[in-house]
């Protein structure tokens, strides 16, 4: 199928969390597709590296530094657009794999903090530009973990559960109005750091999350998969988009080779 060439209108698309992982491989494919890209993130020099990488490669990015979880900081930067086309909610991770009865709360708040609060932060900040745009779209990356739970995941899922629902009431509220809700929930992806910064920078730890999975997915697969939802016709939706890789059936199901 065609990739639908964005409008004159919506050719701003942001992203948050774009210093590694699915956010910047985001960020490269949608600047492929057309789009002006605004890369967001707290580590400045990584995301000012990758809007000079996109631009050598004849494409259009800018570098803001940017904390979702500061109202204030979110607020500035919304000033700077009369409109954009697109709103890639990418940030967020999570911390610790402990069970409920000795999880930590400050992890909890945390994940809570940068995937729910961050989330709403940059959507309602950026709303009334999308709309103004008269073709906009809002994407949430949330995660197989907002549709179910596992042992050892009851902070993080609580998390996900939570943007799953901010997608899925915005696109209620929000209907008649010019702006798609997307949501993208990626299930084993592996990155440089998802798993790392998990388990607080715990090597092994990352490591075994993976072992045995022969080809989890990767984020150039759920940065595509993005691109191709944000790029289908104006009139088409997809509410909500799982992927997994073959090897994973569900959670807690997960074929692993010797």
């Amino acid at each position: 199928m065609a990739t639908a060439a964005p409008s004159a209108a919506s050719r701003i698309a942001v992203v948050t969390g774009a210093s590694s992982g699915i956010g910047a491989a985001t960020a490269r494919q949608l600047a492929a597709a057309g789009y002006r890209v605004v890369l967001t993130a707290r580590r400045k020099d990584r995301i000012e590296a990758l809007a000079e990488e996109i631009t050598k490669a004849g494409h259009q990015a800018t570098a803001y530094a940017l904390d979702v979880t500061d109202r204030a900081a979110v607020d500035e930067f919304a000033t700077a657009f009369k409109t954009i086309g697109v709103l890639v909610n990418n940030a967020g991770g999570a911390l610790g794999a402990d069970p409920v009865a000795t999880g930590d709360p400050a992890d909890w708040r945390q994940m809570y903090e940068t995937n729910v609060i961050g989330t709403l932060n940059l959507t309602q900040a950026l709303l009334p530009k999308l709309i103004e745009s008269g073709d906009g779209t809002v994407v949430v990356v949330s995660s197989t973990a907002g549709h179910g739970t596992y042992e050892g995941g009851a902070g993080y899922v609580a998390a996900k559960h939570g943007a799953h629902v901010l997608a899925e009431t915005l696109r209620l509220e929000i209907v008649g109005q010019p702006v798609r809700v997307i949501e993208i929930a990626p299930g084993m992806v592996k990155t440089d750091e998802f798993a790392l910064t998990r388990f607080g920078g715990d090597e092994e730890k990352a490591a075994r999350v993976y072992e045995g999975v022969a080809e989890p997915l990767t984020a150039d697969d759920v940065a595509d998969t993005i691109t191709w939802a944000v790029t289908r016709p104006a009139h088409v939706n997809v509410d909500l988009l799982i992927l997994r890789p073959r090897a994973q059936a569900s959670n807690t199901k997960v074929h692993r080779e010797a």
